[in-house]
C-alpha cells in the first residue's frame, strides 16, 4: 500500500481563496467554503488511492498545516454561519485530546454522488491533526447541500478566528 501524496500552503488574507484538488468535487468545493470564510489563501492537493482516503488525507493536511499557526494565535474560534436556508454553528479551542462532537448525521444521504459522511471524516480528521476539541451544531436546514455549506462556512469562521493573533488593548499590557 503506497502513501496518498498530499501538498498543502496556507497563508491569511484579507480575502479568502482556495485551489484544491482532491479528486472529489464536492470535497473541493466544501473545503473552498471553508478557505473563503476563514479568509486563508489555500492550496491543497491529494494524490489518494481511493476516495476515503482522499477525504482523510485531506483533512490530515489542512490540520497540520492549521495546527501550528492555531496554537501560537488566539487558539479557539466559533462562528454562526447560514446558507441559503441552512444555519451551522462551529465551535473549536485547542486540546490534547482532539474530538469531533456534532449532532449531524449524513450516512445514508449523497450530495453529487459522493455521500455525505465525507464531511465527518474530513472534520474528524482535521480536528485530530491540528488538535482541536471541535463542536459543529446544526441549527436549520434541509437541502443537503446547503447544510454541509453551512457546517463548511461555520467551521472556515472559527478556524479564521482561531488562526489570528487576539486584539489587544493597551488596558491588556
Amino acid at each position: 500500500m503506497s502513501e496518498t501524496q498530499t501538498g498543502v500552503r496556507v497563508e491569511l488574507a484579507r480575502e479568502g481563496a482556495a485551489n484544491v484538488a482532491t479528486g472529489l468535487p464536492v470535497l473541493d468545493h466544501l473545503i473552498g467554503e471553508l478557505a473563503k470564510t476563514a479568509r486563508f489563501k489555500l492550496a491543497l492537493e491529494v494524490a489518494p488511492e481511493s476516495a476515503d482516503e482522499a477525504v482523510a488525507a485531506a483533512g490530515r493536511a489542512l490540520g497540520t498545516a492549521l495546527g501550528e499557526q492555531i496554537a501560537a494565535n488566539a487558539g479557539r474560534g466559533w462562528g454562526m454561519v447560514p446558507a441559503a436556508e441552512a444555519l451551522a454553528s462551529a465551535a473549536l479551542d485547542r486540546d490534547t485530546e482532539p474530538r469531533f462532537v456534532t449532532n449531524v448525521d449524513f450516512s445514508d444521504i449523497r450530495v453529487g454522488g459522493v455521500a455525505n459522511d465525507v464531511a465527518s471524516r474530513f472534520l474528524e480528521e482535521l480536528s485530530r491533526a491540528a488538535n482541536l476539541n471541535l463542536h459543529v451544531r446544526l441549527l436549520e436546514g434541509d437541502d443537503p447541500q446547503h447544510v454541509l455549506s453551512a457546517i463548511f462556512k461555520a467551521v472556515g469562521a472559527a478556524l479564521g478566528q482561531a488562526c489570528r493573533p487576539v486584539p489587544t488593548t493597551e488596558e491588556d499590557q
